[in-house]
């Protein structure tokens, strides 16, 4: 019925505007006219706001029309994907999954023992992260190709905001409990967000501030690795590189130990050189991925028959052997620490939550499959609070580990369960082996492993597209390095949310002309060859209009149009007796925005200009008819088009000139 109204009120229309262009004996265009919408329910308008905010991708589709029992085993299958794809699983599928879980378990054991030094913790919780989590998120996520476990940055995060509560060396025990704590409260703030479906929050941390932050990070991690690279016992706890490298510099004299620097340089060159090999030529991508094992074996074998741990060389001693003890009880639920553990789990969670899910959808997209953002995050959520119940610290997705599970040929997270299994075997009956690993191998691991996050052509390509996101990638970058990890997910946090409020508060605008031989109307500083309309002035505004920006767009305006007059006045032209706004781009508009084009209008009243509104859509019409703004310009003075309106003002102009 609705729609029936509208088609015979805009038929009406077109008969009252022929019939006058006859009656004035004028062949005029026939001028559209801005139809208005019907009336909604405000329950349902409110009802389709929110689904489309928190419910874009319509994840009750499937259930519909479905029996009970069917959407029973439907949202167990959400829950567990496993269950969905797991009865197509073939013996092909599983040699790839195979080949990958093998490969990625050979680069994360001795990752995760140098990683878990970053978090100050034992060697033996870092394989304990690469155990539990893989095992979960096989169970509940939905990327095929995430390879899970400890990460270099969120260690380091961890390590860094754990050590400024307690110190991990008087008092370790309580140390390890915070850090169960915080991975409790890490899961949950991951889960929390995929159920209550607010993942779009991550997305605040720009791309470029990402970018910035995971440099600076790979950096500040490298030098850490110094102590271990040059054999140094005491070493400056602090991160930021001016710390660092005055306590490196102050020990040269006594605390280097040449032995460990020729096994550590020694290896470097060999995992480098492994590095390019896979990466010359994609079918040796397992070169790389081995690479860390081979180093870790041979560099042990030499210490234990050279007995070089007697000349200085730290080594690795004791890794405690078996699977991970309940740590239930060690998780602070009450006391002064539950706070601490709750604001250090939020943080590190987030971070790991935003590499996680950058991560999947880079390889969902390579790979042509959706990726759930929300089950994700619960899937992660829901290992890392499994995890911190296990002895396990904050586990996440690896960029390095996902690329190598990727080129390996993984079908699906299967590849995830090979990788715990082999893990498992490891800390069973293998830990022993590594007693006389040196530091020095691990310090050579991380920095190899690292130098990945620094990406200088993601930096140059920011500073082309965008100076201000080049900003705030320097900014997050340069934190980190010279302050702290807090510094710079600080710097990187705040230029983010102040890149939102300028482009909120100081939109762009633009000032139309209309391009030659068409009814095409386009910013004249993007085409210099549009020409104004003489007696208009056109002008564009490139946001919604809410309280934070209508006063200023409201003076922006009144600029445009003060300068357009001082120029027509110098050359003796015309002044402006028509102010087109064209309001294409305008999404919403707010009671404050309301109210500053009511102030427009009494302003140019005031000069003897008419507002002319073309091209609002239907929130803006509806909004504007509610607030009785429409009445107060006159209908007539809303457009369909720009070029209608032009139509419609350029003959009165000529008259009255």
């Amino acid at each position: 019925m609705g729609g029936r109204q509208t088609d015979e009120t805009l038929e009406t229309k077109e008969i009252d505007i022929r019939s006058l262009s006859s009656s004035r004996g004028h062949d005029l265009p026939y001028i559209h006219k801005v139809g208005v919408p019907p009336k909604q329910n405000l329950f349902d308008e409110i009802k389709a706001t929110v689904k489309e905010t928190l419910f874009s991708d319509d994840p009750l589709r499937p259930f519909k029309d479905q029996s009970r029992s069917r959407k029973f085993v439907l949202g167990v299958q959400a829950v567990f994907p496993i269950l969905e794809w797991g009865r197509h699983y073939n013996l092909t599928k599983f040699k790839g999954d195979l080949i990958s879980g093998i490969t990625i378990a050979s680069l994360c054991i001795p990752q995760d023992i140098g990683y878990s030094k970053l978090a100050n913790l034992g060697p033996q919780y870092g394989l304990y992260s690469s155990f539990v989590p893989p095992l979960i998120y096989a169970l509940m996520g939905s990327s095929r190709d995430i390879a899970i476990g400890p990460v270099a940055v969120v260690s380091l995060l961890l390590g860094t905001l754990l050590q400024n509560e307690i110190d991990p060396v008087k008092h370790a025990v309580e140390y390890q409990k915070l850090a169960f704590t915080a991975t409790f409260f890490a899961g949950i703030t991951q889960a929390s967000l995929g159920i209550l479906r607010l993942g779009f929050l991550i997305d605040f941390l720009s791309h470029a501030a990402v970018v910035g932050f995971m440099g600076g990070a790979a950096i500040t991690i490298a030098l850490q690795q110094l102590k271990g690279f040059l054999g140094i016992r005491k070493f400056t706890k602090k991160s930021d590189i001016v710390s660092v490298m005055k306590s490196v510099l102050s020990s040269a004299h006594h605390g280097w130990n040449w032995q460990t620097i020729v096994i550590a340089s020694s290896f470097l060159m060999f995992l480098l050189f492994a590095k390019y090999i896979g990466k010359k030529n994609k079918k040796f991508f397992w070169v790389p991925a081995i690479a860390p094992l081979i180093s870790v074996i041979v560099s042990t074998f030499f210490v234990y028959i050279t007995h070089a741990e007697k000349k200085g060389v730290q080594i690795v001693k004791h890794i405690e052997k078996g699977i991970n003890p309940s740590s239930l009880d060690d998780i602070y639920f009450t006391g002064d620490y539950l706070l601490k553990g709750i604001k250090i789990g939020v943080v590190a969670g987030t971070v790991a939550l935003t590499e996680a899910v950058a991560i999947g959808r880079t390889f969902a997209a390579m790979k042509d499959y959706q990726l759930d953002g929300n089950k994700e995050m619960v899937a992660l959520g829901t290992m890392n609070v499994i995890g911190s119940m296990t002895s396990c610290y904050v586990a996440t997705g690896s960029f390095s580990r996902s690329a190598v599970n990727y080129m390996a040929g993984c079908q699906t997270a299967v590849s995830n369960i090979v990788m715990s299994f082999i893990v498992f075997m490891t800390l069973q009956f293998i830990t022993p082996l590594f007693e006389y690993t040196p530091n020095a191998i691990l310090a050579s691991i991380i920095m190899s492993a690292v130098i990945g996050l620094i990406d200088y052509e993601a930096v140059i390509l920011i500073w082309k597209i965008d100076k201000f996101d080049f900003v705030a990638c320097m900014g997050a970058f340069f934190g980190v390095v010279f302050g702290s990890v807090e510094i710079g997910l600080l710097i990187a946090v705040s230029i983010s949310f102040a890149k939102i409020l300028l482009q909120v508060t100081r939109p762009r605008t633009a000032v139309l002309g209309r391009i030659p031989r068409t009814n095409v109307y386009r910013n004249i500083q993007q085409y210099p060859e549009a020409t104004k309309v003489p007696g208009l002035l056109i002008f564009r505004i490139d946001s919604a209009i809410y309280f934070s920006n209508s006063n200023y767009i409201r003076e922006r305006a009144l600029r445009w149009l003060t300068d357009e007059e001082d120029r027509l006045k110098e050359a003796g032209l015309p002044k402006i007796q028509y102010l087109i706004i064209e309001m294409s781009p305008v999404t919403d508009i707010d009671t404050s925005g309301i109210h500053a084009l009511e102030e427009l209008y009494k302003s140019l009243q005031k000069r003897d200009v008419q507002l002319i509104l073309a091209n609002p859509g239907r929130v803006l019409i509806d909004k504007l008819h509610a607030s009785s703004f429409v009445s107060s310009i006159g209908q007539d003075k809303i457009f369909l088009t720009v070029a209608d309106a032009v139509m419609t003002c350029s003959p009165k102009v000529a008259e009255q000139v």
